[in-house]
């Protein structure tokens, strides 16, 4: 297994943009398993912007803890947009943050729900400083080892909430 190490730039530049702002941050992840709040607390200073996350890699979690509608998991399946957009709107009420990323999706070795290796939905939620609602999804088609997807996921998740805060 490959190491799971991520590139602390990109954490450090979230965590800088939402100093700026005074806002803050909440995750929801499912196939990173905490890997982008380990990312994003790794960074000095991450203490003043993230307020918490939760790993919900079962399903019945996705209901419980982010109110994934038991119903759009039926339909979509946990590996989808909607649930991907509705576990970052869980995170972000749930914790009561001004944003929200989530990842859902496949790292493997096998396929889940139908998708290969390497299908990700990243979403990300929340509030620019004016009030204005901004909600974002990105499905990915990921290679590598598993090791590989999840780094990669979090490089990506970080990115799309990169350019929401920003709005670039």
């Amino acid at each position: 297994m490959s190491d799971l190490v991520v590139d602390p730039g990109r954490a450090a530049r979230v965590v800088t943009a939402l100093q700026v702002r005074g806002q803050t941050l909440a995750t929801a992840e499912s196939l990173t398993g905490g890997l982008v709040a380990a990312t994003v607390t790794a960074v000095p200073g991450a203490s003043a912007v993230m307020l918490g996350g939760v790993v919900a890699y079962a399903v019945a979690t996705k209901q419980a803890l982010l109110r994934v509608p038991a119903a759009v998991l039926a339909e979509h399946g946990a590996v989808s947009e909607q649930t991907a957009r509705l576990m970052a709107v869980g995170a972000r009420t749930s914790l009561g943050a001004d944003w929200a990323v989530a990842t859902t999706g496949v790292a493997g070795p096998e396929p889940s729900e139908g998708h290969p290796p390497g299908t990700v939905h990243v979403a990300v939620h929340g509030l620019l400083p004016d009030g204005e609602e901004v909600d974002r999804h990105r499905v990915l088609s990921l290679h590598g080892t598993r090791s590989d997807i999840r780094v990669a996921t979090v490089d990506h998740v970080l990115g799309l909430l990169l350019e929401a805060v920003t709005g670039g």
